[in-house]
């Protein structure tokens, strides 16, 4: 890019460097029209019940299997600046709601299609953003008006658990898994209300997806430092330390003479008087179970193992967090602070041995009961790729779930909200006299591109699923939508919560808008 010559003879002003290209006019509608487009295509084939799945395979050898668009946008190494804005949409509505990642980029995608045949017809980029954004209020009006409240009912609740589950490997056809997240998310909430970060998981490495259970507790992959600490322990008590029970280091460097054998014999018995006074702090507590983050001392281990105590020492914070939390124990910073106050409780703690590929693998299972703060998903199966996509559809289910508890407010899926919006935002163009109601048009058949893809993964002529979809609408049939198999029917099973279809339409039309909004693209690398 230059400036123009003013007769001197002197070279015009260079701006950019003469690699650099600028592309203007439709030129760029058609660069990031291409780009949203091809990036839609790419997650169509995912989405649904019956959505396929993607191996990706990475730079260093390793594979991965799954339909988690979520999963699939974080592992592509994404260089268009359009598909980089897709990539930000995808992480947006991931970290806000935890699902509905891969309909919000097709919304996104058709909603850029649309655009791009509305601009090359010589619109103007923001009579189209207008457009679309007074779509937007009458699909929101519309969403607002189809929200129903689920109540606590079970039934909606397994539900809201399934669909976010359905078409991937956590998937299994029956009710099991989806019973086990909504108890945990019941077991965790308190009056504060419900939080899946409550809900811990671990890899069982046996069995398989069906052995999956749930404990009202904790989980963890630990060592043993002894042998003979008590594998089994019923109706104790806990305590939760941050501080060792070890001897103090010295702050500073000290060298200290010893002239006899009396006074070494003496450093030695002040050092066993301290651990012993560290050792009879802990059991005057009345604890039969004891954690901590700091270091143990052989001697003080001994004591407290013979006096039939469970401990545990190393811990890493977070684990000592979440044992407090659990058992309802307080933090003890100092052994001058514990005492019984500070106790937690549980039900039975149990210490399970098995076999695996790399040897010998011991885990305390530690029940706390229903009170309990934290419970943990022991997921069935081995531990390879497998394994980790049902963990990410039973996240996908917590936080679908949770979030429907939170909110207390769920709309029906299979397209159904979608194409009921999409009727009524055609409505509300009808009494629109200018050109923004050909942008408000092709929002509408943008939010019939959810229920068609539906119909379309699942081996369904798509334009006659719409068109049937269309007339049970307009017939007054609001519940109608794209089931399972592909047919239009009554949708009963299939729930979303309702705050995850509003963060996608809405964060879904903010990228397209942003994106039309752009006149011109200057590439430094001259593509």
């Amino acid at each position: 890019m230059a400036g123009a010559n003013d007769g001197s003879g002197r070279a015009p002003v260079a701006i950019v460097r003469p690699t650099t290209t600028v592309t203007s006019g439709v030129g760029v509608t058609q660069k990031l029209v291409t780009a949203a487009v091809a990036f839609g295509d790419l997650m169509r084939g995912t989405f649904g019940p019956q959505g396929l799945d993607k191996m990706l395979y990475k730079t260093n050898g390793e594979t991965a299997v799954t339909n988690d668009g979520a999963k699939i946008v974080a592992e592509l190494l994404v260089k268009h600046p359009a598909a980089k804005a897709f990539v930000q949409l995808a992480e947006s509505q991931e970290q806000a709601c935890g699902d509905g990642v891969t309909g919000c980029l097709i919304f996104a995608s058709e909603l850029m299609r649309e655009a791009g045949r509305l601009l090359e017809r010589g619109l103007h980029p923001l009579v189209v953003v207008n457009g679309y954004r007074q779509a937007l209020e009458v699909t929101l009006h519309t969403l607002a008006s189809l929200c129903e409240p689920c109540n606590g009912r079970k039934e909606t609740l397994l539900g809201v658990a399934r669909t976010a589950m359905n078409g991937t490997s956590a998937d299994t056809g029956s009710n099991t898994l989806s019973s086990l997240v909504v108890q945990a998310l019941n077991l965790v909430r308190s009056t504060d209300g419900v939080d899946h970060e409550d809900v811990r998981m671990s890899k069982r490495t046996q069995g398989n997806i069906n052995d999956t259970r749930l404990i009202e507790g904790l989980l963890l992959d630990t060592a043993l430092q002894l042998d003979r600490l008590p594998r089994q322990l019923s109706d104790g008590t806990v305590l939760v330390l941050t501080c060792p029970l070890d001897q103090e280091d010295a702050v500073r460097e000290t060298e200290i003479e010893v002239e006899d054998a009396q006074q070494w014999l003496a450093f030695i018995e002040a050092k066993e008087r301290l651990l012993k006074a560290k050792t009879e702090a802990v059991r005057s507590t009345g604890a039969t179970a004891v954690f901590t983050a700091g270091t143990i001392e052989p001697s003080v281990f001994h004591d407290l193992t013979d006096a039939g105590c469970f401990v545990l020492g190393g811990l890493d914070r977070a684990i000592i967090d979440d044992l407090a939390k659990a058992t309802g124990a307080s933090l003890c910073d100092h052994l001058d602070d514990a005492g019984e106050a500070v106790l937690g409780a549980f039900e039975r703690l149990t210490v399970e041995t098995s076999e695996d590929l790399d040897g010998r693998r011991e885990r305390l299972c530690l029940r706390v009961g229903p009170t309990t703060g934290l419970v943990t998903l022991d997921v069935g199966g081995g531990d390879g790729a497998a394994v980790e996509e049902v963990i990410r559809g039973l996240y996908d289910a917590l936080r679908s779930t949770s979030l429907a508890m939170a909110t207390d407010c769920v709309v029906r899926g299979g397209g159904s909200t979608h194409m009921h919006a999409s009727l009524a935002v055609k409505e509300a163009a009808e009494q629109q006299a200018g050109r923004e109601r050909l942008a408000m048009e092709a929002f509408a058949r943008a939010l019939e591109s959810i229920p068609s893809t539906l119909a379309q993964n699942a081996g369904v002529e798509r334009l006659d699923a719409i068109l049937a979809l269309r007339a049970e609408h307009r017939a007054g049939k609001a519940q109608a939508g794209v089931d399972a198999s592909g047919s239009v029917a009554t949708i009963t099973s299939t729930w979303l919560p309702a705050d995850t279809l509003r963060h996608a339409l809405e964060a879904a039309t903010e990228t397209a808008c942003g994106l039309l909004r752009v006149d011109q693209v200057i590439s430094a690398r001259g593509d």
